[in-house]
């Protein structure tokens, strides 16, 4: 049975050597069925070059200017040609080279969106634990009423349920599309395992209060505006006395 093909979509931007290494990760995937594809902005660094060196095994790759992260993530949409899309960007990686192949070796009925827990590292690799929220064991998009409770990067959905970013958002609509993929979504699947490897840091976090802002709109529209205040209070709490990570199993 010919497993399905998952396209990995990786945006960057001025970041060759996290390209590298995030490319490196996903040659080490011992999956079958697999098409990488690069979205750059038009790096100024050397990045390209990378592209360049690594393009006998990317399926599609542009380098041109584009109007932020989430335009780009829009382009690798519409570039992907798999049964499934996982947005890998570059700095991050996969967990573990066999993580594809546990996911959907043997089955023969596959899950509109599967999902996992996400390893967080230091800028310079070192493990620093899970993230500070903890998993559902039964995520719909009712689950991010307490905030982003699941990594996008650790989310696996089928292409034909996944919408284009809302680019009215420049640092959190990657929020509102995991809401829009669980609603359409018939059947999500927890692996119960680590999918990827994100570094800290980020456009979210260095604008951090751009990156709230943006979170309050989306989360009221979709739960009203009691349920969210009580979340961002939650989310200060825990931001200030909760502890940052959680410990590896």
């Amino acid at each position: 049975m010919i497993k399905p093909k998952i396209s990995i979509i990786t945006v960057v931007y001025n970041a060759k050597e996290e390209l590298r290494a995030t490319l490196q990760s996903l040659l080490e995937l011992k999956y079958s069925n697999l098409e990488i594809v690069v979205v750059d902005g038009g790096s100024t660094d050397g990045t390209r070059q990378v592209i360049e060196e690594y393009s006998v095994n990317i399926a599609h790759w542009v380098s041109e200017k584009d109007g932020g992260i989430y335009d780009a993530m829009n382009k690798g949409l519409r570039m992907a040609t798999g049964d499934y899309v996982w947005f890998i960007n570059a700095g991050d990686s996969v967990y573990d080279p066999y993580v594809l192949e546990s996911i959907f070796k043997g089955q023969e009925h596959y899950a509109d969106v599967y999902y996992g827990d996400t390893l967080i590292l230091d800028t310079d690799g070192t493990p620093l634990g899970l993230r500070r929220k903890r998993l559902p064991k039964r995520l719909t998009w009712h689950s991010l009423r307490r905030g982003m409770v699941v990594c996008h990067q650790s989310v696996i959905v089928k292409r034909e349920i996944a919408p284009p970013y809302n680019l009215e958002y420049k640092y959190a609509a990657d929020i509102e599309w995991v809401i829009e993929v669980l609603k359409k979504a018939s059947e999500i699947q927890n692996t119960h395992s680590i999918l990827s490897k994100f570094v800290k840091g980020g456009t979210s976090s260095v604008h951090r209060r751009e990156s709230l802002q943006e979170r309050y709109r989306i989360m009221k529209k979709y739960y009203g505006t009691s349920r969210t205040v009580l979340s961002h209070i939650r989310f200060v709490f825990e931001l200030l006395f909760g502890r940052p990570y959680r410990k590896l199993r």
